[in-house]
């Protein structure tokens, strides 16, 4: 795969060949801006936008508008939050402690719950040329295209991942994958992501046996950034390293189409640690902010 120049955290001050870590962060907000204008709408709220969708898929959130440089207030973030009411989508705010650290004291102030994560960044030579790895055991590493039969399976699997988290071996299963595939299979969702793939706007590598996924994620290019989504295993697979071949997958499919930063946010410091065997490097920290349950 591709060769690695390391993220940075904390102090270190620059990365090899990228202008250090505040440019790699500048990187990063402009593609949180980007990404999601394919299918939503920007509403302007000064310091925050607001970005709601447009027809049928994943909702959106509210995050810090790009460039902008005044404060962020409470004030701001209850103004969000009856938009968000009034529009029936989720309160969620998404942003980057280091870029914008006095977001965190206005979402909690209106009583939002505010979850850390990991972001983990890797930089891609381009003079190196990346390679999907192989699986084993009957496994087969594979990026899914539009038409793929594995495709239903391989968006599916990372809702059972999630529904159970963690990484210790679940009791999901294959049976249960179907069912939830078939459950899905006339809700438009699996068209609109096959649509996706032919966009280029959305990659998907999977980890499947006798054509059925048992892990799978996605990677959202935009230029040369991308970012990897969505890694879920079949909780009765895990502890097999699958998920770490499809992530690997995916950095290669990313690094074979120009894109040269890759990144992440882990779910915690354990999951960042596997990512860490790819090359991955903690840049910073991405936090959530939603109502408490």
């Amino acid at each position: 795969m591709a060769r690695v120049v390391m993220g940075v955290f904390a102090d270190a001050e620059a990365e090899a060949g990228r202008g250090g870590r505040r440019e790699t962060l500048g990187r990063l907000e402009r593609y949180y801006d980007a990404v999601p204008r394919f299918g939503a709408r920007a509403e302007d709220f000064g310091a925050l936008a607001l970005f709601v969708r447009e027809g049928q898929g994943w909702p959106y959130y509210a995050r810090p508008t790009l460039g902008h440089s005044g404060p962020v207030s409470a004030e701001g973030v209850n103004g969000v939050r009856a938009r968000q009411r009034e529009l029936g989508v989720s309160e969620s705010f998404e942003w980057v402690a280091e870029t914008t650290p006095e977001l965190r004291a206005a979402a909690e102030q209106t009583g939002l719950v505010v979850h850390e994560h990991p972001l983990m960044v890797l930089e891609l030579d381009a003079t190196s040329a990346p390679v999907v790895p192989e699986g084993a055991d009957g496994v087969r590493i594979r990026i899914v295209e539009p038409d793929d039969p594995v495709l239903p399976s391989a968006l599916a699997v990372p809702h059972l991942a999630f529904a159970d988290p963690g990484t210790a071996v679940g009791a999901a299963g294959v049976a249960e994958l179907e069912e939830l595939v078939r459950s899905q299979a006339d809700d438009g969702s699996v068209e609109r992501i096959a649509n996706r793939i032919r966009a280029g706007l959305t990659r998907v590598a999977a980890a499947s046996v006798d054509g059925t996924a048992l892990c799978a994620g996605q990677h959202q290019p935009v230029g040369k950034v991308s970012e990897i989504v969505g890694v879920g295993t079949l909780p009765s697979a895990r502890r097999r390293g699958l998920g770490l071949k499809v992530t690997e997958a995916l950095v290669a499919d990313a690094g074979s189409s120009g894109v040269e930063t890759v990144f992440l946010s882990a779910g915690d410091d354990a999951v960042a640690r596997i990512y860490s065997r790819l090359g991955f490097r903690r840049i910073g920290t991405a936090l959530i902010a939603e109502p408490a349950e």
